[in-house]
């Protein structure tokens, strides 16, 4: 039997995980990741940055309100700290984020919050929304589900902005001065590679395909090296994260390459980092 995405079985719970006890759940520590710098941001408004002719196309100020308060009525997610490294890391594979900073944030949750009972099959739509109030019923503030997309057989949790005691920020991926030894091999090639690609073959004029550049083949290459050293599930999306253009300084990608792997095999050096910042009261 052939394991097809339909038919590959799915991952359950792990009947020992410490979130299944209702008193661990504002004990533990959550994480999200967010290209917001003030998440969660208590006064949302959705429609803010709408311009007049947005507006206007999604067909005018009341639908709009009624539009920024669904927006509103989404669940926050937080869940392991492996769920929120997932979580960027498919947000720049899907959405397009390259480039865009983002931010790691540990929370901690009010020790009074009421937790729904037992936990739930992932319930975010295609796009990983999921509305407040159809899992967390009135008198509920966070509900568990078994998180089928970003470190998939954990916990993660559906809350509400009043559940969040607090929280700490790190801004991710982080860089670091001492270049390792794959990386300084790295500058070399790809500084002493052609960034002029080569003529496209063939003689048909539609439809041909511009090869890339010697230099971001070799970029490629790498990529796809150093994501052999990483899970089976993340690998795929790693390499989009360390996709490379050749506009881009070798060094600083090297850097940033670094500095996402780091995320995924060296979380003790993340953590310590948000050890050292601020608590951010809610």
């Amino acid at each position: 039997m052939t394991c097809e995405a339909e038919a590959a079985p799915r991952v359950t719970v792990d009947p020992h995980d410490l979130a299944l006890t209702d008193e661990n759940v504002p004990r533990l520590a959550w994480y999200h990741t967010s290209t917001q710098p003030d998440w969660p941001t208590q006064d949302l408004d959705p429609a803010a940055e709408l311009t007049q002719d947005t507006r206007q196309r999604m067909g005018g100020d009341d639908h709009v309100a009624r539009w920024a308060e669904r927006q509103r009525a989404k669940a926050l997610h937080v869940g392991t700290y492996e769920a929120a490294i997932h979580n960027m890391l498919r947000r720049i594979d899907d959405q397009g984020d390259r480039g865009t900073q983002f931010y790691l944030y540990r929370v901690r949750l009010v020790p009074t919050i009421s937790v729904r009972q037992g936990w739930l099959i992932d319930p975010s739509n295609f796009v990983g929304d999921v509305v407040l109030n159809e899992v967390c019923p009135p008198g509920t503030d966070v509900a568990r589900y078994l998180n089928y997309h970003e470190d998939p057989g954990a916990i993660s949790l559906a809350l509400g902005r009043t559940a969040i005691d607090s929280t700490q920020r790190v801004a991710i991926p982080m860089t670091d001065e001492e270049q390792p030894s794959w990386a300084i091999e790295a500058i070399r090639e790809l500084d002493s590679a052609s960034v002029t690609p080569p003529r496209p073959s063939g003689t048909r004029p539609l439809g041909r395909r511009r090869a890339p550049s010697p230099r971001t083949s070799t970029a490629r290459e790498l990529s796809a090296s150093l994501a052999d050293q990483l899970p089976v599930n993340l690998r795929w999306q790693f390499e989009s994260a360390a996709g490379f253009r050749d506009d881009l300084v070798p060094e600083e990608w090297t850097r940033y390459v670094r500095g996402v792997m780091d995320l995924i095999l060296d979380s003790a050096r993340i953590l310590r980092a948000l050890d050292n910042e601020p608590i951010r009261q809610h």
